[in-house]
């Protein structure tokens, strides 16, 4: 029998000796549900006999313990294992060695070598641990992980998943690192649980174009039997590596298991400022010496910038700024939350490419990928605790207040981290909660203020009610509260469940199902149209409030715990597919950086020629058919569009012809976009593309990108009624995630590309009856 028991030798990843480092520790985990393991689960996990007969199988991390159905009717809740071998080095005998675990979701019991060390609740925010006492140096060490992600009403969320309006998921669906440091090293701001303490503190003052003031709080411990002599340097390099400036703290000295804070100050003259429109990133290097020897080492980006809110408005660097934004919820299809760093970082490239300038992390903590890549794209975001309309008893509320403290020490140092949501979500809680949670944001960041929000109006500096909450017709435009309003979830509920959208002509006539904005991709062109109007009027509607700005219900189409089917308000499929409501939102961005035409119609004679819409951010749009003019003008403004920056266009062509839609841009008499759309003929072929969003495929064996499969005609054109069954087959360096086969949805079929963790080609060749089959090659890399 062939076992599968690897044994990782991180003899070439050691710190070398006088330094410290953070290996990746996510590859070559082996995992197994307990149900598959017979007898002790224990001693079972801890035997040899790792092999698939036995239950366990391979896996890298980010994983998730149940690859889960498009449409999830009832999310997998169990327990699991997760068991990773690998040997120590000898040279960690004099060291510090953490295990530190980026998310696993919900309570997880970690063993080594048969010692259970720790057991920690909560799925959203990372944990660490020192195994350096637990390690064995002359045998194998074998690394375990209970999870159990069952329901507790003392973790929040602590909803029932059955009564959820998102899903748990399961798994290690984060990273893992092991770290080796000095004795004398910078500490974990989570491990040390510390108000504004542990690791390193950034924040900023007197911030300007002509200077700013740089804060860096490092905490120091001193881990080793013998007093320590030390020394602080703090370095800011800019973009290019190059030494912006630099100040040192000398003789500094701690005695055996002490630790010390100490606080640097940084003055830059002419900084570079971050803001959405213009990201700037500096690298902050962080050293100790001791004796002239490195002993430890922390590099981390930094923006510096000055958020600030005065006089009803948010202000970035002394300039004001309204929020055009949308909520997120960070699953995948069939993986859940398991999303790699790579995946990450492009779900927030498509937020930033929507037009938004802030996203609502609903209703927990997301990855640090995504909030390092928020950083470097310049996408604001309020930062969440977990919670959804529930609260339970005073141990649920002792570790709401654990998760916001925690949260606030992760991403303290983002620069995008604009506002912290410490509110439970529609959740009715009592005056001492909200003030101990303003007060824990005020512990924190006492030197800078932090603005928190929540979703009632007293105590947080920011009031975030979703439109819903206020009431019809006027919802929240007679708003006369001292806290600043910014609408945090509009243009779903109200469509679903109200008696929204009377400003919308023919809105009396259309079907329920018609009115709401939970479409999916396959609903049709009518119902995905109307779905962009329904985020339109809300969106238009909320101008009109006295308010900072608003995120829209919501960014991509998920699954829930209480409901049998995908909630569709995306302006994204869940396979990051776009809707009209997508071009929507990227046409209310200036046109300085991408003028916009698109024109929101399939062209098909299921088309509604009377009204053909073109999203544009241009002064005048002319649009024409089969090459003929039909007409050149401006945006006309009405009820739901008054106050909309780049108000759609809206064309009468009378009757439906087939043939070519094409719309051209114009700004300043200058022609700067277009875009076409033609009718489709009888399906023939296959086209094939993959969503790159700015990453390769990672050749890791965790990274994860979608393949599109669009039927067309013969020459090339999207045809959007087709949804025919595609079979996809895969060869070189990757696997699919879900089915092989697969029904297009409009027009497209979709699967998820896995890589190996060899780099190299991956060829997709997909096919369909009557279709000519078709082949694309994707190179993973290192």
């Amino acid at each position: 029998m062939k076992y599968f028991c690897w044994i990782i030798v991180l003899c070439c990843l050691a710190a070398p000796e006088g330094h410290a480092q953070k290996i990746p520790f996510s590859d070559q985990w082996q995992f197994s549900k307990e149900e598959k393991l017979a007898g002790n689960p224990l001693l079972m996990a801890l035997g040899n006999a790792v092999t698939p007969d036995a239950g366990w199988q391979h896996v890298n991390l980010p994983h998730t313990a149940n690859l889960e159905p498009l449409v999830i009717q009832s999310q997998w809740v169990g327990l699991s294992w997760y068991r990773k071998d690998f040997t120590a080095k000898k040279e960690w005998k004099s060291k510090q060695v953490f295990l530190h675990f980026e998310g696993a979701m919900q309570t997880a019991t970690v063993y080594l070598n048969g010692k259970e060390l720790l057991t920690h609740t909560g799925g959203y925010l990372p944990f660490s641990i020192n195994i350096s006492s637990a390690l064995s140096f002359d045998n194998n060490n074998v690394l375990l992980v209970r999870l159990n992600n069952q329901d507790s009403p003392l973790v929040p969320p602590g909803k029932p998943l059955k009564d959820l309006d998102f899903c748990y998921y399961s798994g290690i669906y984060r990273n893992v690192w092991l770290e080796i440091k000095n004795d004398l090293h910078i500490t974990d701001p989570v491990m040390e649980a510390i108000p504004a303490g542990g690791g390193l503190h950034v924040w900023y003052s007197g911030v300007s174009d002509k200077q700013a003031n740089v804060h860096v709080a490092t905490h120091i411990r001193n881990a080793g039997g013998q007093s320590a002599d030390y020394s602080l340097q703090w370095q800011l390099l800019d973009k290019k590596g190059k030494m912006v400036v630099k100040e040192t703290t000398a003789g500094l000295k701690l005695a055996p298991g002490e630790a010390l804070q100490t606080t640097g100050l940084l003055k830059v003259l002419t900084p570079q400022l971050w803001h959405p429109d213009n990201p700037y990133l500096y690298t902050l290097k962080v050293q100790i010496r001791k004796e002239g020897i490195l002993q430890d080492e922390q590099n981390i980006r930094i923006g510096i910038r000055e958020f600030a809110l005065r006089d009803g408005r948010f202000y970035v660097n002394g300039k004001p700024l309204l929020f055009r934004g949308t909520n997120r919820h960070q699953e995948y299809p069939y993986i859940g939350n398991a999303l790699s760093d790579n995946a990450q970082y492009r779900d927030a490239v498509k937020i930033k490419d929507a037009g938004f300038n802030i996203v609502r992390l609903s209703h927990y903590p997301q990855a640090n990928a995504f909030m390092d890549a928020c950083d470097e794209l310049g996408l604001l975001t309020i930062a969440a605790i977990p919670g959804w309309q529930f609260i339970g008893n005073d141990s649920f509320m002792t570790h709401a207040y654990r998760d916001a403290q925690e949260l606030m020490r992760r991403d303290r140092n983002h620069a995008s981290v604009a506002i912290w949501e410490l509110s439970l979500n529609e959740t009715a809680m009592p005056d001492h909660f909200m003030e101990r949670m303003v007060a824990i944001a005020k512990e924190e960041s006492p030197a800078s203020p932090a603005l928190t929000a929540g979703w009632i109006d007293k105590y947080y500096d920011v009031f975030f009610p979703a439109r819903q909450h206020g009431k019809f017709p006027d919802y929240w435009k007679k708003y006369t509260g001292k806290i600043p309003l910014f609408t945090a979830e509009y243009g779903d509920w109200e469509y679903f469940a109200q008696d929204a959208g009377l400003n919308q002509a023919g809105y009396a006539g259309l079907k329920g199902s018609e009115r709401s904005s939970r479409q999916l991709r396959g609903d049709g062109e009518k119902r995905l149209l109307q779905q962009a109007l329904n985020f339109q009027e809300a969106h238009n509607d909320n101008l009109h409030n006295p308010h900072l700005g608003d995120a829209n219900w919501l960014m991509f189409d998920y699954n829930r715990g209480y409901s049998p089917d995908i909630e569709a308000s995306g302006i994204m499929d869940l396979f990051r597919l776009p809707k009209f409501s997508y071009y929507f939102y990227k046409s209310q961005a200036p046109p300085g950086k991408e003028p916009l035409v698109n024109i929101a119609t399939w062209w098909n004679e299921r088309s509604d020629p009377s009204a053909i819409k073109v999203y544009s951010n241009c002064e005048e749009v002319a649009l024409y058919l089969n090459g003929k003019l039909i007409e050149k003008k401006k945006a006309g403004r009405d009820r739901i569009s008054d106050k909309l920056r780049y108000p759609p266009f809206v064309f009468d062509l009378q009757q439906f012809s087939p043939g070519e839609l094409k719309a051209i841009g114009y700004i300043g008499n200058k022609v700067v976009a277009e875009d076409k759309v033609i009718t489709a003929g009888e399906p023939t072929a296959i086209r094939l593309h993959w969503d790159r969003s700015g990453r390769d495929l990672k050749a890791d064996g965790a990274d994860k990108v979608f393949l599109y499969a669009s039927i067309t005609d013969s020459r090339g054109n999207t045809c959007y009624l087709s949804n025919a069954r595609l079979n996809f087959s895969v060869s070189g360096n990757g696997q699919l995630v879900g089915g092989a086969a697969v029904q297009a949805e409009s027009g497209i079929a979709t699967v998820l590309l896995q890589s190996t963790s060899q780099a190299g080609p991956v060829t997709i060749t997909v096919s369909g009856e009557g279709l000519k089959p078709q082949s694309i090659t994707i190179r993973s890399q290192p």
